[in-house]
């Protein structure tokens, strides 16, 4: 299974960009997906999460509000739309499976990783 994350790039405090993340190889739509996060010289932190059906979601209180995460299972894509992006957003996004039917917002709830596409906000 692999999973390959895009849609990074530099954006204006207060902008938007919208991540994806195609999950190719392996299944998709029966599993959880996650985003979560690495800015320099900090541990990597949880974002957001979906569900297989995509109708339960969660998200750190962070970017509670302004992120929205979904997923087209047709597609094997999972999204993070990110809008009012803060020049604390800045960090290494990254997608990740879980197999786990339970909340996981620990990254050793995750067993697949993406490769992580860098996000920069500037003020």
């Amino acid at each position: 299974v692999q999973l390959q994350a895009s849609g990074g790039g530099l954006v204006q405090a207060g902008g938007s960009l919208r991540l994806s993340c195609v999950v190719s190889g392996g299944p998709f739509s029966t599993y959880t997906m996650g985003w979560f996060r690495q800015a320099p010289g900090k541990e990597r932190e949880f974002v957001a999460f979906i569900k297989w059906g995509g109708a339960s979601t969660y998200y750190a209180d962070s970017v509670k509000g302004r992120f929205t995460i979904s997923r087209d299972n047709a597609k094997n894509t999972v999204y993070l739309q990110m809008n009012s992006l803060k020049p604390e957003d800045t960090a290494v996004y990254y997608c990740a499976r879980s197999s786990s039917i339970m909340v996981v917002t620990a990254a050793n709830d995750y067993d697949v990783w993406g490769q992580g596409t860098l996000v920069t906000v500037s003020s």
